[in-house]
C-alpha cells in the first residue's frame, strides 16, 4: 500500500480516492495494447500501458486534438515511477523519443497543446517548432507553494500551441471570460459592452494568451486526486472547446489521473488516454464515470468561463449543452 493510501484526511477533504474493490474493478476495465489497434478500439479507452512501447501501435491520424502534458525536467515521484531531471539535451532526446510518433496519431487539420514550465519550456518549443506551426504560447498562472527566500517564486507554467497545417479549428467564442466591471462606461445612458445583473456588472471578454483564473486542484475540490501534478479541469476544458468540435476525439498520452479524458467527457467529446500508473488509471475511470452524473466544471457555467472562485458550478446542468 502507498503513502498516500495511508494519508488520513482532514474533515471536509474531498480528495477523490479508491477502495481496494474499485481497483480491482476498474483495473479490470483498462485496455492493454499488445498489437496494432484501430481508432474504434481505443475510442473512449484509458489505455494502460508504456506510451514507448505501444506508439508504434497506435493508429494513424485518429485524434482531432492532442494534449500533451509529458513529465517535466523535474525529479519527480509519479506512484512510484521516478522521473529524474536531465540535461537540456537529454531532455530534449527524451521528447524527440516520443513526438513524432505522437505526433502521427493526429488528423492533418488537427491541434497540439504541449505543457511545461520554465525549466523545460524552451526544449519544448524546439520540438513543437520542428515539427508543426507554433501558433502561441499560453501562460497560465499557477498560484500554489510558499516560494524561496532565494529565488522568485514559480507560479506560472505554458503551454504551446501548434498545428500541423495553416487551415485548422479555433472557436474563441467558446472560451470567452465572464470579467466584473471596474470602470463601467455607459454610451447615450447605456451600458457600452457590458451587462448590468443581479450579481453585478460583467464583461465577456475574448480569451488572451494569459490566464489567470485558474484554480489548482486542493483537498476542498472534488476533482482534486493525490496525482503530484495534476491539472485543473477548468484548464483542459479550455483547450477542449477552443480546438475541438462536440464528437470530436482528443487524445492524452500522459492521462495522469485522468483530468483531459473527465473533461471531455464533461464536454460532449470522446477521449483516449495512456497512462503507466495502474492507480492513476483507475482514478481516471472513477472520474470518467462521476463525470457521466455531473457535468460540473469549476468555473465554468452558462457557456462561459469566470474569474477564480467567483462563480461556483452549476451542478447536473451539462455546461456545453446550456450555452447551446
Amino acid at each position: 500500500m502507498t503513502e498516500e493510501r495511508k494519508t488520513r484526511r482532514a474533515p471536509g477533504n474531498r480528495t477523490l480516492t479508491l477502495s481496494e474493490a474499485e481497483r480491482t474493478v476498474f483495473a479490470e476495465k483498462l485496455l492493454h495494447i499488445c498489437a496494432p489497434v484501430s481508432a474504434d478500439d481505443i475510442a473512449d479507452q484509458v489505455i494502460h500501458g508504456d506510451l514507448l512501447q505501444i506508439a508504434d501501435d497506435l493508429p494513424s491520424a485518429f485524434a482531432d486534438l492532442l494534449i500533451l502534458d509529458p513529465p517535466y525536467n523535474l525529479n519527480k515521484n509519479f506512484d512510484g515511477g521516478k522521473f529524474g531531471k536531465k540535461s537540456d539535451a537529454d531532455y530534449l532526446a527524451y521528447l524527440e523519443s516520443w513526438f513524432p510518433k505522437v505526433l502521427r496519431c493526429l488528423k492533418p487539420h488537427g491541434s497540439v497543446y504541449l505543457c511545461g514550465d520554465w525549466q523545460c519550456s524552451a526544449a519544448e518549443y524546439l520540438v513543437m517548432a520542428k515539427y508543426l506551426t507554433v501558433r502561441n504560447r499560453i501562460t497560465w498562472q499557477r498560484e500554489k507553494g510558499r516560494g524561496a527566500k532565494s529565488n522568485w517564486k514559480n507560479c506560472s507554467e505554458d503551454i504551446w500551441f501548434g498545428t500541423l497545417n495553416k487551415e485548422y479549428f479555433f472557436n474563441a467564442d467558446a472560451v470567452k471570460m465572464k470579467r466584473k466591471v471596474l470602470a463601467p462606461y455607459r454610451e447615450n445612458g447605456r451600458p457600452k459592452d457590458w451587462q448590468d445583473t443581479e450579481d453585478g456588472k460583467f464583461r465577456l471578454t475574448f480569451p488572451s494568451n494569459f490566464w489567470d483564473d485558474i484554480s489548482v486542484p486542493f483537498w476542498s475540490m472534488p476533482e482534486n486526486t493525490d496525482h503530484p501534478a495534476q491539472k485543473p479541469e477548468k484548464l483542459i476544458a479550455k483547450l477542449i472547446l477552443a480546438s475541438s468540435r462536440p464528437g470530436d476525439l482528443v487524445f492524452d498520452p500522459f492521462l495522469g489521473s485522468g483530468t483531459t479524458a473527465a473533461a471531455a467527457k464533461k464536454l460532449g467529446r470522446h477521449f483516449a488516454g495512456i497512462e503507466i500508473s495502474c492507480e492513476y488509471c483507475c482514478l481516471a475511470l472513477k472520474r470518467i464515470l462521476r463525470a457521466e452524473t455531473d457535468p460540473c466544471i469549476q468555473g465554468y457555467a452558462g457557456g462561459v468561463f469566470y474569474e477564480r472562485n467567483s462563480q461556483p458550478c452549476r451542478k447536473k446542468t451539462s455546461p456545453e449543452k446550456k450555452h447551446s
